[in-house]
């Protein structure tokens, strides 16, 4: 048995049946963590990861999660494990509490393994914008994984793990899952603890799994979803997250973004997306062309809401109350703007000048106010077309995975990268991506969009199309290794 190749629900029944243990779990992972030509894991916590098994095996019965081994996004606080959001100014930091989401998993039996690499505090679409280096995509090595969860997908379609934990404000769970041919999850807005995520955008930013297999990341969002009163944007979970089961779409009426199947996409990803159209009514599902009006706004309202608050969350950053503090500052200004200008990277930089304009007096009415407006017509967009199909469906991301340094020159070429996940992400919708083919060798992702709370639906109908379309295969010879 490849333990590295199992699935997080094979290997629990794996445990249960007593054909391995959490230790050998573990043990695997490690291996492939430790031996990481991919550049997806910033630390790796092998002595932790080791006695917590240790633990798990020896009690009377396994746990739900039976030592399963997880990855965790560096912008998640996991307490006395070194957590730097991918930035230069946390360097070394170590929390002193653990997120409440990783915290549930840990509860449940599964074993932090370690903490992956991501664009700098989660801003950026390539994992090009970490102070530590960048990951490298396990189909390709001269590619982005995507980002700014890169790392966390990266090290689920190169096997290190079967989970990982990922952030998405605008698309930084579903683009590099589509880039790697991976499951990715963005729940509803408030279905998952923020608390213990280091903020970008607290509006947008949600917590979700990245996973082989949609019932794989059916079974995370299960033990992590939930009301937490460290976080009042949480919800109360109005049903339990179910483990999907459909085979057939009979009745579903699903809905294909006008807007986001025209310019911009790539034919490769055009293709593969209308072949797995083709699958959904093969399963008994109806397609219909819908259109969201505004989506051609939702780049510019993203590009101004989430600058703004990042700059609001950014600024405690300041090497006094948290970050690296720069040496030799003369007085109070200039300790501020060494450290600052020392600390963060360029597109933080870029980003806070960005939100800051749009707060500035006498411009706050006439960018961020009007952004918010739009914001609010996309949610009404999103209303009216719920109202005639279950589900809406566009591709994930625009193209497949682009080179190293192909868009470091030209952001606006960048923020593209999220064109397609942005609309959900304003709206506060569950939205997901499954892999649906290859385009030129490199994976294509859906993306599979519902109304809020729908996730069992959600989960429903991916896993479904997941199971008629087949596996696309594994990077480099189905090992995941270059």
């Amino acid at each position: 048995m490849s333990l590295h190749t199992l699935s997080v629900e094979a290997a629990i029944d794996a445990v249960r049946a007593g054909e391995t243990t959490a230790a050998e779990l573990v043990e695997a992972a490690i291996a492939r963590a430790e031996d990481d030509p991919w550049g997806s894991f910033l630390e790796v916590d092998a002595e932790g990861a080791r006695a917590r098994a240790r633990e798990i095996d020896a009690m009377p019965a396994p746990p739900p999660f039976a030592g399963i081994p997880v990855a965790i996004k560096d912008a998640l606080s996991t307490r006395d494990l070194v957590t730097t959001a991918g930035s230069r100014i946390l360097e070394g930091f170590r929390p002193v509490y653990t997120a409440t989401c990783v915290e549930r998993l840990e509860r449940a039996g599964a074993i932090v393994v370690g903490k992956t690499n991501m664009d700098e505090f989660a801003m950026g679409s390539s994992t090009e914008n970490s102070a530590y280096g960048p990951t490298r995509n396990p189909w390709d090595l001269e590619r982005v994984p995507g980002g700014s969860s890169g790392g966390s997908a990266a090290c689920v379609a190169a096997r290190q793990v079967p989970l990982s934990l990922g952030s998405d404000t605008g698309g930084s769970i579903r683009q590099p899952a589509a880039l790697c041919g991976c499951v990715g999850i963005k729940p509803t807005y408030g279905a998952i603890s923020r608390y213990g995520l280091i903020a970008f955008a607290s509006s947008l930013d949600q917590v979700g799994p990245f996973s082989r297999t949609v019932r794989d990341g059916a079974l995370a969002l299960a033990a992590m979803v939930g009301r937490d009163p460290m976080d009042a944007t949480s919800l109360d979970w109005p049903e339990p997250i179910a483990l999907p089961d459909r085979e057939r779409l009979d009745g579903v009426r699903v809905g294909v973004v006008r807007e986001l199947m025209e310019e911009g996409i790539e034919p490769g990803v055009r293709a593969s997306v209308e072949a797995a159209l083709a699958t959904v009514e093969a399963l008994g599902g109806h397609v219909d062309q819908i259109s969201l009006p505004t989506t051609g706004q939702g780049l510019s309202t993203y590009y101004l809401i989430a600058p703004a608050e990042c700059s609001a969350n950014l600024a405690r950053f300041d090497g006094i109350r948290f970050g690296v503090a720069a040496a030799d500052a003369h007085t109070l200004l200039d300790h501020y703007e060494r450290t600052r200008d020392e600390g963060f990277g360029p597109e933080v930089k870029r980003r806070i000048m960005l939100g800051t304009f749009a707060l500035a007096s006498g411009y706050y009415d006439a960018y961020y106010l009007r952004a918010q407006k739009v914001r609010t017509l996309i949610v009404r967009d999103f209303e009216r077309a719920f109202a005639e199909v279950d589900v809406v469906v566009s591709p994930t991301s625009p193209t497949t995975a682009f080179r190293f340094g192909e868009r470091l020159d030209d952001p606006y070429s960048m923020y593209l990268s999220d064109v397609c996940t942005i609309p959900t992400s304003l709206a506060g919708l569950p939205a997901l991506s499954i892999p649906c083919g290859l385009a030129d060798g490199l994976p294509v992702g859906l993306q599979i969009a519902g109304p809020a709370f729908s996730e069992n639906m959600l989960l429903g109908v991916a896993h479904a199309l997941e199971q008629a379309i087949g596996p696309i295969g594994a990077p480099a010879g189905g090992d995941g290794r270059p």
